[in-house]
């Protein structure tokens, strides 16, 4: 079977039957398909963000973040100095911005930039390659489909592990499916009493102690039952849903996440409170005894950001 090259300047892998990266692999495998973010629009010249979001749209699913990790890793967006990337090639005999080996380019060679011609040194048909290609090994597919697709493309888990995460960096998360639907089922319990271990993944319930003569929900039931509407199981308490996912970094934070605030932002075993994100700085939640559930700001909030310890994306299977 016909390789693509390994990064520029490393070393070429001998070719072997494709092989689908190690199961014991735990890095995730994001959704990235948003906006570029600004550290995308900084690094990437804009030409070539072009090209990479055109070639991605002739793989229905393909992220064009993904292309422009494996640009960036391959050649830094056509940057690189080193032999191979503009003329001749490397020492692998690899050539051009994406890195192609002549046979394997000669195969799923496109016509990116409608010149009637292709060519591996020209970004736009390097580009539009690559896409055919981790098209043509299950990309648009996702999950574990992606990732094999990138294994394809170089045989080393460390260099799926890489172009997923830079991917992440260079798109702002979209709202998931399933996140949408936690917003949803939280916004409908709008003004609905707090109430002190109420409420359950059937809805809100009377509480314990001083929420025993109210109805409604406490901060992690709000939590638990948005999420257990789009078929994700939480734990009860909010200190444990803290490790009910993949912990987020702030500026990917989509609709649905959870939002943590601790008495002592290094230990988590503090954590006191649990909202949902709404996006643009606002979350959902369950305040505190004696108020409702509610829209409030987070970003700027001094009390708020003084408290955050962090962000989960739920993703704890639904258990039965």
């Amino acid at each position: 079977m016909l390789k693509l090259a390994a990064a520029a300047g490393t070393t070429l892998l001998t070719p072997l039957l494709l092989l689908a990266p190690s199961a014991s692999s735990s890095s995730p495998t994001p959704g990235v398909a948003g906006a570029p973010t600004a550290q995308a629009r900084r690094d990437i010249p804009p030409d070539y963000l072009r090209w990479y979001m055109d070639a991605a749209q002739t793989c229905p699913g393909l992220s064009w973040a993904t292309l422009a990790a494996i640009g960036k890793t391959e050649s830094d967006h056509g940057r690189s100095t080193e032999p191979g990337v503009h003329s001749g090639e490397n020492h692998a005999g690899a050539g051009g911005p994406m890195q192609f080996l002549a046979p394997t380019f000669a195969t799923y060679a496109t016509d990116g930039d409608g010149d009637g011609h292709t060519d591996r040194y020209n970004p736009a048909d390097a580009i539009h390659t690559a896409a055919h290609y981790l098209c043509a090994n299950g990309a648009g597919k996702g999950g574990t489909h992606l990732r094999a697709a990138i294994y394809a493309y170089n045989h080393s888990n460390t260099y799926v592990t890489g172009v997923l995460a830079l991917a992440a960096k260079y798109a702002a998360p979209t709202a998931t499916t399933r996140g949408q639907t936690a917003v949803r089922a939280a916004l409908h319990w709008l003004g609905t009493p707090y109430s002190w271990g109420g409420g359950n993944t059937s809805g809100p319930t009377r509480g314990i102690a001083k929420g025993a003569g109210t109805i409604g929900f406490d901060c992690s039931a709000l939590t638990q039952y948005a999420w257990a509407r789009a078929g994700i199981h939480l734990d009860r308490i909010a200190a444990d849903q803290y490790r009910d996912g993949p912990h987020i970094p702030r500026d990917q934070l989509a609709p649905g996440d959870l939002l943590f605030f601790a008495h002592d932002t290094t230990n988590p075993a503090t954590i006191h409170h649990v909202a949902l994100y709404l996006g643009n700085g606002r979350i959902i939640h369950a305040p505190q005894t004696g108020d409702v559930i509610r829209i409030s700001t987070f970003t700027g909030n001094p009390y708020r950001e003084h408290q955050y310890i962090g962000a989960v994306r739920p993703s704890t299977p639904t258990k039965t």
